[in-house]
């Protein structure tokens, strides 16, 4: 069975976008060599990333770019070759490098894809897809990176959830530039 990840940035204040929807903040803060090479250390871990449409696209017009290439080339080539999935009830085609359109039940087809063989799978962004998963007790895992500033408006990646999520701490890590990851598991 396939492990499902959610990996996600936030700001201090709780917020996954800002107030336009953007996420480039997360991007623009100290990107000093530490945090640089756990960036390329985690593009690098195989598996195949989840998307839903806004992130899809998000992600489709930056990746395959010769600057981002030219920029930061372990974690675009990563990001160009992974396997991809979109969940998209209005998107025609998905035409980014090995990335599969699914229009289908989304918790119904995560159930399924749960159970092939492969070597997990992560969310990136795409807060719909993430409270979505969430509702159904289908996430295995919740990593989020506190970035330190704060937005003072957006959306969090639980919108939507109705029920109370109750999770455990499984792992943590500071890094030098400020932002701290923060691992969590469904409590059993």
């Amino acid at each position: 069975m396939q492990k499902l990840i959610v990996f996600n940035h936030i700001s201090l204040d709780g917020f996954f976008v800002d107030r336009n929807n953007e996420m480039r903040w997360a991007h623009t803060a100290d990107q000093d060599e530490e945090w640089k090479d756990f960036v390329a250390g985690n593009a690098g871990g195989g598996g195949t990333l989840v998307f839903g449409r806004i992130t899809y696209e998000m992600m489709a017009s930056f990746w395959p770019t010769p600057f981002a290439i030219e920029q930061m080339p372990a974690v675009a080539a990563g990001m160009n070759s992974m396997p991809k999935i979109v969940f998209s009830r209005t998107l025609a085609q998905a035409s980014w490098n090995n990335t599969r359109l699914v229009k289908s039940d989304i918790a119904n087809e995560m159930r399924r894809m749960k159970q092939a063989e492969g070597k997990g799978m992560a969310i990136m962004g795409s807060g719909s897809i993430v409270s979505q998963l969430a509702q159904e007790g289908l996430i295995d895992e919740y990593q989020v990176v506190v970035n330190p500033l704060v937005l003072g408006q957006g959306r969090t990646m639980f919108d939507g959830v109705k029920d109370k999520l109750t999770l455990k701490l499984s792992m943590s890590r500071t890094f030098r530039n400020g932002n701290v990851l923060l691992c969590y598991e469904p409590k059993a």
